[in-house]
């Protein structure tokens, strides 16, 4: 199974029945001359170099991986440590795929990048990754996601970049990734769309991955470093899933426990959460086939996250085969779990993780109880949560 895995996807793009390319044929033609730059690139010895030297001079690798021993001693139970991608340029694992996408541009010819954005560390890393390359950017972000991540929009702007005002359906993160590729349709010759996360049609999924993986290829040797042995278990959070992968990729051959957390919002109710893998079921959204919380007719439910980097209806496609082959647990953490992380995480430690890795500091303080004190738990901390303290303390101010 371990070397299944780790071959996919085949050439269609595919893990399993998930994944692919729902796309006219016009712009199948672009997507084909992507996967063939990108195959020729990665391959590359020059290309190779320039990542290894981004990674290390400007984006700051490798991040850290910091033992929580204050949380873990409040908490009780399995030691948590912190793959610390927050410390990245920029503030968040982002950066990783967006440098590679700017550079793949560069080497296509292209004029301008385009992509959407939830809480803003997509756009804001593809805006720098722009600037540093010599690219126009555009970023396409839903009005009320605008309104919450100020400084990530702020930041975009002294940037470089355009942030497009998204004001159809829910404004958030759907309706930005739908704008977007409308906007790419128009134009797929001179511009690129940059995707965010292990998601869209073939080859994102896959390439995404790729210049993510360096997370859990770092993360695999400094832990064995550090502790003289693998960790019990991987925690991240998931919306589109691109941090995850990036951490789980590495350890899947491993004997290991992986989970992957998803925001259950307010509650189960329609539209008051994004737990895709948890109550969704298999469809096609925005030009490939994954886990999708769907209505009667296959059309996308509305979802909410107190995060708005996983307000997404779907999910990658290769977690959508790690659960059907029971690889990965799905599990949740609601807005309520994910602010008390927020906060704990903060006055324990003295780290404000981002909302989105909130949710798998909430679910890795629950699994530590469960777990002996022998046990150890490694937790992908995403990003930082510069952008979310306004809305924190607006919208969740402190009790004491």
């Amino acid at each position: 199974m371990a070397e299944q895995i780790n071959n996919m996807p085949n050439e269609q793009g595919y893990f399993g029945e998930y994944g692919g390319s729902y796309i006219p044929p016009q712009l199948q033609v672009i997507m084909d001359e992507i996967t063939e730059s990108y195959n020729e690139i990665k391959n590359d010895p020059a290309f190779i170099e320039e990542l290894k030297y981004l990674r290390k001079h400007y984006i700051g690798r490798p991040s850290p991986i910091f033992y929580a021993e204050s949380l873990t001693k409040q908490v009780g139970g399995a030691k948590i440590y912190l793959k610390r991608e927050d410390l990245n340029h920029t503030g968040a694992h982002k950066i990783n795929h967006c440098v590679g996408e700017a550079l793949l541009a560069k080497r296509m010819g292209k004029k301008k990048i385009i992509a959407e954005t939830g809480a803003g560390q997509h756009g804001v890393a593809l805006a720098t990754a722009a600037a540093l390359v010599g690219l126009e950017c555009d970023i396409y972000m839903g009005i009320v996601d605008i309104e919450k991540e100020h400084p990530n929009v702020a930041r975009m702007q002294v940037l470089g970049a355009t942030v497009v005002p998204v004001t159809r359906g829910t404004q958030t993160l759907k309706d930005a990734v739908d704008a977007a590729f409308e906007a790419y349709l128009k134009d797929p010759v001179t511009q690129l769309y940059a995707i965010g996360s292990v998601v869209g049609p073939h080859p994102f999924p896959m390439m995404v991955r790729d210049f993510q993986e360096i997370v859990g290829i770092e993360a695999k040797e400094q832990f064995q470093e550090m502790t003289g042995a693998g960790p019990d278990a991987l925690v991240a959070c998931i919306g589109g899933g691109s941090n995850a992968i990036g951490l789980f990729t590495a350890f899947l051959e491993d004997d290991v426990d992986i989970y992957g957390v998803e925001p259950a919002g307010k509650s189960f109710k329609e539209g008051e959460h994004a737990a895709t893998l948890t109550l969704g079921k298999p469809g096609v959204l925005h030009g490939f086939a994954c886990y999708l919380l769907q209505d009667d007719e296959g059309q996308p439910l509305p979802v909410y996250s107190i995060a708005s980097g996983l307000d997404y209806p779907g999910v990658g496609p290769q977690h959508s085969y790690l659960k059907d082959i029971e690889r990965v647990q799905y599990k949740t953490a609601n807005d309520s779990e994910a602010v008390e992380a927020f906060y704990t995480l903060s006055r324990v430690e003295g780290i404000i993780p981002a909302l989105e890795s909130a949710h798998a500091v909430a679910y890795a303080m629950k699994l530590a109880k469960e777990l002996g004190p022998d046990k150890s738990i490694l937790l992908n901390l995403s990003g930082r949560g510069d952008k979310d303290i306004d809305y924190i303390l607006a919208n969740y101010p402190p009790e004491d």
